[in-house]
């Protein structure tokens, strides 16, 4: 959920500022003004933090259309001032205006890929709002260069921006990986903090680290496994794994009357341990079979079971989003799980 309890708040009709003081349900937050408390749907709130940067408007900004690599003015890549290796970094470069009151706002970030390594990297990249790519960009970086990637809206800041770089080496080594892939969310209350602090100590940019230096190879251990297809193990050849797996399915359903009938006597940690259980296995199987997608029935209940699932799939490289919205066939009892190989 985008707000949590005690997160400072502006509604937007009037400006004032306010707290949240109770996450009411998936749309609606209670929320505290001048020490009066009413409730209030999350698109008629917003984030205090852009107000200070930027113009208050009253009109909800529509969400950023999609960019092409042929629709922004190319810049060449830039050598860095220094030769002293320090890693590779996503660097956001604040472009400010004058606002109707002449005061200085942000209007945009402009983003760089700066390479402080002397490697040239092939690099693939996507940014993405909400799961949704915004961007995408292939090229190459040299060593110790600069790469402008493209602007963003300092407005979509709001949507927490991702930002998934998959590297490999311009000119291959054997002992080095073959690719390497990281990944960067901002968060907004974290960026106008720094931008804040940019200000303060007159600074032009702020960084994040991607990497410090690109990765090994992880050699993979070698097992003979003659003797123990000779005791009667099953030994399978990777590349015929999947013949071997259970059937994954698309519509898992996790109440516990389908998957025990023990469990009246059980209390709700064992239930809830059980439920988990087959979740992860059924997730695993469509995961094992490149399944392009899996529904998960967890019910509505107290929500328990629905907040630990979620939690999972956010720590999972293999998600690439989900949903729990309101489905004819299960209600809002069901979260729809997406993938990406």
């Amino acid at each position: 959920m985008k707000y949590q309890v005690g997160d400072d708040i502006i509604v937007l009709h009037s400006n004032e500022e306010g707290k949240v003081v109770e996450l009411m349900n998936e749309k609606m937050v209670m929320i505290e003004v001048r020490g009066v408390k009413f409730p209030a749907y999350m698109d008629q709130i917003d984030f205090p933090y852009f107000y200070r940067f930027s113009k208050k408007k009253t009109v909800e900004e529509k969400k950023p259309a999609k960019v092409f690599i042929d629709d922004i003015p190319r810049e060449k890549p830039k050598p860095n001032n220094g030769k002293v290796a320090d890693g590779v970094w996503l660097s956001f470069v604040p472009k400010f205006v004058l606002d109707d009151f002449n005061d200085e706002v942000v209007d945009s970030l402009k983003i760089h890929l700066l390479n402080k390594t002397g490697n040239a990297f092939n690099f693939s990249y996507h940014q993405q709002f909400l799961g949704e790519d915004a961007f995408v960009l292939q090229s190459e970086v040299a060593g110790f260069h600069d790469f402008y990637l493209h602007d963003i809206p300092f407005a979509s800041v709001n949507d927490s921006p991702s930002f998934y770089i998959d590297f490999s080496l311009t000119n291959p080594e054997k002992r080095k990986a073959p690719h390497f892939e990281t990944s960067l969310k901002l968060k907004p209350k974290q960026v106008f903090q720094k931008i804040e602090e940019m200000k303060e100590k007159n600074q032009p940019t702020l960084s994040y680290k991607l990497f410090d230096t690109y990765p090994d190879k992880v050699e993979e251990e070698k097992f003979e496994l003659s003797g123990l297809a000779a005791k009667g193990f099953k030994v399978y050849e990777a590349n015929k794994i999947r013949q071997n797996l259970e059937p994954a399915r698309t519509v898992v359903d996790l109440h516990i009357e389908k998957l025990t009938n023990e469990w009246k006597g059980l209390s709700n940690f064992e239930i809830l341990t059980i439920q988990l259980k087959e979740f992860e296995k059924w997730f695993d199987l469509a995961i094992a079979h490149i399944q392009p997608s899996l529904i998960v029935i967890h019910g509505v209940g107290t929500g328990k079971l629905k907040d630990e699932i979620h939690e999972i799939l956010k720590t999972k490289k293999q998600v690439r989003y989900f949903v729990n919205q309101y489905d004819a066939r299960f209600g809002y009892g069901a979260t729809e799980i997406f993938f990406q190989y």
